[in-house]
């Protein structure tokens, strides 16, 4: 069936009663919007129609679930807008452990029906209780012109492009695009753990100035299966966190023209990526641990710059810990 909004979840957890949280939102969402939502099984550990044998009932004409082998979330992503149906007008995203405040959907689509391609909003982020908006400070609502679509929401006024690469304030849980003006749009599946978002973005703020927001807080992130949130110094996931942040880093160069400032910023970007690689597998050494060589390997074929320079960034990091110490 088709409808105007196509919500699309990829999902991959391990503990029950994520997902069926994620989905509960979408069914309070208020304002009588025409939605069907997709649900990508992501070969998760706890199957989503397990997940949902509840929420189903009653639901099947506007809850579709697709199952794929494990791919990351770009390829489950990929594999739910492949199957948006003929005559969807947008598609808005929400990850299996978020969840939506009821006004999300109408608001999203009131912003997009004044004549925007591109909608995202204000969220809290895992365990704060300050929104993510101010939390980064890189976006002031009052300088952006007000919608007549609703209270608190804007027309953003500015390089949007600029303001992803410098300091990115969209979340994925919060976003909605005008699918049928780009229908092609896909999410780049090579980057399995980061910035296969931000590229996203990026890539629809060449081909559209057309971005709106909201303000308000219209999502809360939650815990689960999540590179990120479980990648902090010396946990399982921060080298290949550190590896897909340096590929996601080298890319933009190849992938879109960057003025000289961007540039330097973006080799910046990469050095201090390389350092923390490094870091890291100084850290893992010194303490036993598994050196992950599938991931250096990774690592080799991505930024060989990253074992030209291990010595001396290693030298460096060591006499910083020296000196701190001796302090």
């Amino acid at each position: 069936m088709s409808a105007k909004v196509t919500i699309v979840i990829p999902y991959f957890q391990r503990k029950p009663g994520i997902l069926s949280k994620a989905v509960r939102s979408v069914l309070a969402q208020e304002g009588g919007v025409d939605w069907q939502l997709i649900i990508v099984d992501d070969a998760s550990p706890v199957p989503a129609r397990t997940e949902l044998e509840q929420l189903l009932p009653g639901n099947e004409a506007r809850i579709r679930i697709v199952e794929q082998p494990n791919g990351g979330p770009a390829a489950a992503r990929n594999k739910g807008l492949d199957n948006v149906p003929p005559g969807t007008e947008y598609v808005a995203f929400i990850d299996s452990d978020d969840e939506w405040f009821p006004q999300h959907l109408m608001r999203a689509v009131a912003a997009l029906d004044e004549g925007y391609d591109f909608y995202f909003a204000d969220l809290y982020q895992l365990d704060q209780t300050v929104s993510g908006f101010r939390r980064a400070g890189r976006i002031t609502p009052e300088q952006h012109r007000s919608l007549q679509a609703g209270e608190g929401l804007h027309a953003y006024e500015g390089d949007m492009f600029d303001q992803i690469l410098s300091g990115n304030i969209i979340g994925t849980s919060t976003v909605a695009y005008r699918f049928a003006k780009f229908p092609e749009q896909r999410f780049r599946q090579e980057f399995v753990y980061a910035g296969e978002d931000y590229l996203f973005w990026l890539e629809l703020s060449r081909r559209t100035q057309r971005f709106a927001f909201s303000e308000w807080v219209e999502c809360t992130y939650g815990p689960g299966v999540n590179v990120f949130a479980g990648s902090g110094w010396g946990t399982e996931n921060a080298l290949i966190r550190a590896h897909y942040e340096i590929k996601y880093k080298k890319t933009l160069p190849r992938l879109f023209e960057l003025n000289a400032a961007q540039m330097e910023a973006n080799r910046a970007s990469v050095w201090t990526l390389r350092r923390s690689f490094i870091a890291e597998l100084l850290h893992r050494a010194a303490h036993r641990r598994s050196l992950k060589w599938n991931v250096l390997k990774k690592q080799l074929r991505t930024d060989p710059q990253t074992f030209m320079y291990a010595m001396p960034l290693a030298l460096m990091i060591v006499l910083k810990r020296g000196m701190r110490k001796a302090r």
